[in-house]
């Protein structure tokens, strides 16, 4: 096992614009392939980086100020993560190494949103179906908020981020400029993800599951966890801190693994936002469940705690919410915190009392019931769905621009799935438990309680939300603000690389 707490956490690097295009800066980035270190203990590791680095450069926009990006692809033309040709959009007539960026949380036109089947080769040379421009532009007409960017290839996302293909989008407005929250140094990302090695210090990622398809090598789990913890790209870092308020935006980027965080010392986290920016109101927890793509805005106060060692603890089950707990000696950490840093300066921030306004949407147009479901492929294989169709079926959801739905998300499998939808942003309504025994018996979905409220810190604007089995959620969602072809999906990347991802079009 990796000694923990051994490496420091690294602070992802500010990209910057390569130039000015009619007064909005354009960036290059360019997807390549490197050796990095990720323990002092292990080889430098084989990975795919936007510029050269996992996780990428973070992006700090301003609300308003749109940009341009390139995004360039310079990647080998072999994979070297296992694929698994029997899924949709990885056969063998596509090429092997394709990439495609998604702004994840991102209000995007469509043509620069990352649809899956838009992707590119190394330098362009194939394209896919629906490739639209190399160019993309990102309008950033949204309050402030921690987005995140990464790969979004048809069939093999969950190979594309696991090599390394992610970052953070961090978008700034003035008017959360003026709480007085945590300010840069005190304000970090932290986008925790789990990764294996091979002794040789490569990444492992199995090609068959745990009862291997002998018809099928190599095969797509239903779900990877990893038996080590990143943070920033450091396995179990530590990070010496001043007894002060810190801001951290935390992002869930692993591929399957819930975490549920806690601080070592019953230190209470301050939730302040969400997927989509500020709740109304700060909110005390003294745990974080955080799903795969979900994002948390948190202040945690060390003041009171000079000299202490505080470790982010884990206990969220794998798979969430009834497989095995985690080891606390290896997946039950996450990072620790070193309280011994002299404070440099007066700690003058606050947490105000009231945050931003969050409008109760009520009005709608039309309700939607749409089951996550799951059956056998011809294998024998886990094939999970949304409302029973297939990536190549034909379109069912088409919200008229403008318009409000309720979609109601009836999970009759046996995990949660964070649902996640591309352009929009949502309201979570409430959630129901009903009968699994009558569904499994006669396909009827009977509620056993009252409808339940959503969590405090679940009450702002979100884009994943936890669908848990056996629940009906509801969630409410103005479509815009623009029209066009977009996706929403299971953020269990290896659902999403098998049947768990639909396009919707968004008509005007």
């Amino acid at each position: 096992m990796l000694e923990k707490f051994v490496d420091r956490l690294p602070i992802m690097k500010t990209i910057l614009p390569n130039a000015n295009i009619h007064h909005m800066p354009f960036y290059e980035v360019t997807m390549s392939e490197t050796y990095q270190k990720l323990h002092q203990d292990l080889p430098p590791t084989k990975i795919w980086g936007y510029n050269g680095h996992y996780p990428g450069p973070t992006f700090h926009v301003q609300k308003n100020q749109p940009i341009h990006v390139l995004w360039k692809n310079k990647l080998p033309s072999k994979h070297f993560l296992p694929i698994d040709t029997t899924v949709h959009g990885a056969g063998e007539n596509v090429p092997e190494v394709r990439t495609v960026v998604h702004l994840h949380g991102g209000a995007t036109p469509s043509a620069s949103d990352g649809y899956p089947e838009a992707w590119f080769t190394k330098d362009f040379k194939q394209v896919g179906p629906h490739f639209t421009n190399r160019i993309y532009t990102y309008p950033n007409q949204q309050n402030g908020t921690t987005l995140w960017y990464h790969d979004h290839a048809l069939g093999i996302t969950r190979l594309n981020i696991y090599a390394g293909l992610a970052g953070m989008y961090i978008i700034h407005d003035p008017e959360e400029i003026r709480l007085n929250l945590p300010q840069n140094p005190y304000d970090l990302p932290l986008l925790i993800q789990d990764r294996s090695f091979h002794p040789d210090g490569s990444l492992l990622y199995p090609s068959q599951p745990a009862k291997p398809i002998s018809e099928v090598d190599p095969s797509i789990l239903e779900e990877f966890f990893g038996d080590t913890i990143l943070v920033n790209g450091k396995v179990w870092p530590y990070y010496n801190v001043e007894p002060r308020r810190y801001r951290f935006r935390i992002l869930n980027g692993s591929n399957s693994r819930f975490y549920r965080l806690s601080l070592s010392n019953g230190l209470p986290f301050v939730q302040i936002g969400t997927d989509q920016g500020l709740l109304e109101t700060p909110i005390s927890v003294p745990s974080l469940l955080i799903a795969p793509a979900e994002r948390a805005d948190v202040i945690v106060d060390f003041s009171c705690c000079y000299g202490e060692s505080i470790v982010l603890k884990n206990d969220a089950a794998s798979p969430f919410p009834k497989g095995e707990k985690p080891d606390p000696d290896t997946t039950g950490s996450v990072m620790k915190f070193h309280v011994v840093s002299p404070l440099t300066c007066l700690d003058e921030s606050s947490i105000p009392d009231i945050l931003d306004t969050v409008p109760r949407l009520s009005s709608f147009q039309q309700v939607r019931m749409l089951k996550l479901s799951m059956r056998p492929d011809s294998y024998g294989r886990s094939i999970h769905l949304l409302d029973g169709r297939l990536w190549s079926d034909p379109i069912s959801e088409t919200p008229r621009l403008g318009s409000t739905e309720i979609w109601n998300l009836v999970n009759v499998s046996h995990g949660t799935h964070p649902i996640h939808l591309h352009l929009v942003r949502f309201q979570i309504i409430d959630r129901q438990p009903f009968d699994a025994e009558i569904y499994q018996k006669e396909g009827r979905v009977v509620p056993t309680a009252p409808r339940m409220l959503p969590e405090l810190n679940e009450r702002g604007w979100k884009d994943t939300v936890r669908a848990n089995p056996n629940e009906i959620t509801r969630i409410i969602v103005p479509f815009g603000p623009y029209a066009g072809l977009f996706v929403w999906h299971c953020h269990i990347l290896e659902h999403e690389d098998y049947e768990m991802m639909r396009p919707f079009f968004v008509i005007r």
